[in-house]
């Protein structure tokens, strides 16, 4: 068995191969690491690419567009190794960047997942929105980074370069136990793409297993490159994904409660992009919450298989009051900042 394959999914992406594959098939040395791209169905010609280009990476062809969730859980299916690393295709890699992630998971058997630093490829000294230094969340499912505050990005000084637990790690460039992964039911299909890592490393902690970033491996990350953050439809995902995770993984004791505080917080942003003018955006929010009321059959059957594996709820990772109220209301714009 290959100790690490690293895998590209790919969605009429042959551009961002173009620019950012050279990368990372000469910087990832790691011994015994092999490389992947799992087409999604392109209708652009990425896959004739990368066979005249690249013949020594590896493909897996799908005939469909399957999302991010789905496209990496086939993929999965057919690719053996130990470590698997999920990697967006607007990632630019650095030199030794799989090294420390793969010692620190040899070192570290309870780590189910981990990811590096990750920095805005357009902005160097920044970090990047999609993951920062760590990802955690607040009590009513809002995630946030170690560097990144709801849309405030910090500039990297090196005060997050410490490996720690943390809530979840970012898909952009994620690596995990493939066995972990599997035990685990893989990333959600339903969710089709935005936050399915969240729901991962949720589960993952849920049973047990710790989550954790390892600075000492850099990468960049352009961000936004398949879906982007002013189409609507981005927000749709997110509003209904965020519902979806906090169903399937919240705690009993006060769920309701937590439920219904984060469906009044959604209705109050949808007033606002309302009040903007933002019409699109403003019906992504009802449509997310008509999506989750219809599959609230399958949800609760999801809710009640993970709750029969389930070793605990307390997560120190978890911000017990609001990102929202310390961003907005008490101005708390960093990581540091925070009263834990």
């Amino acid at each position: 068995m290959t100790k690490t394959a690293v895998v590209i999914l790919n969605w009429n992406g042959k551009a961002f191969l173009e620019q950012f594959l050279p990368s990372v098939t000469e910087l990832t040395t790691a011994p015994d690491s092999e490389i992947w791209v799992a087409d999604n169905g392109s209708t652009d010609d990425s896959l004739s690419f990368l066979r005249q280009r690249y013949p020594n990476v590896k493909t897996l062809a799908f005939d469909s567009n399957y999302g991010f969730a789905g496209g990496y859980n086939k993929a999965l299916q057919q690719i053996e190794a130990e470590y698997v690393v999920l990697l967006n295709s607007d990632i630019e890699a650095t030199a030794d960047w799989l090294e420390p992630l793969v010692a620190f998971m040899d070192a570290n058997h309870d780590v189910a997942a981990c990811a590096p630093k990750l920095l805005a490829y357009c902005a160097r000294d920044h970090f990047e929105y999609a993951g920062a230094s760590g990802g955690f969340i607040d009590r009513y499912g809002y995630p946030f980074c170690r560097g990144r505050i709801l849309d405030t990005t910090e500039p990297d000084l090196g005060q997050y370069n410490d490996c720690r637990d943390v809530f979840w790690a970012t898909g952009a460039c994620l690596m995990v136990r493939s066995n972990v992964y599997r035990t685990a039911g893989g990333l959600d299909d339903d969710f089709f793409a935005h936050m399915e890592e969240i729901d991962l490393c949720w589960r993952l902690k849920n049973a047990g297993y710790r989550i954790a970033i390892v600075p000492q491996s850099v990468v960049y990350h352009v961000g936004g490159g398949t879906l982007p953050s002013t189409n609507p439809r981005k927000l749709f995902l997110n509003y209904r994904n965020n519902l979806y995770m906090l169903y399937k993984n919240l705690p009993d004791k006060g769920f309701h409660r937590t439920l219904l505080v984060r469906l009044l917080l959604d209705g109050l942003s949808a007033c606002m992009y309302l009040i903007k003018f933002q019409f699109g955006f403003f019906w992504a929010v009802p449509r997310a919450h008509f999506a989750f009321y219809k599959a609230l059959g399958s949800l609760r059957a999801k809710r009640k298989t993970l709750q029969a594996v389930r070793k605990t709820d307390n997560h120190a990772e978890c911000y017990r009051g609001s990102i929202v109220v310390s961003y907005f209301l008490k101005r708390k714009k960093t990581f540091g900042q925070i009263k834990w």
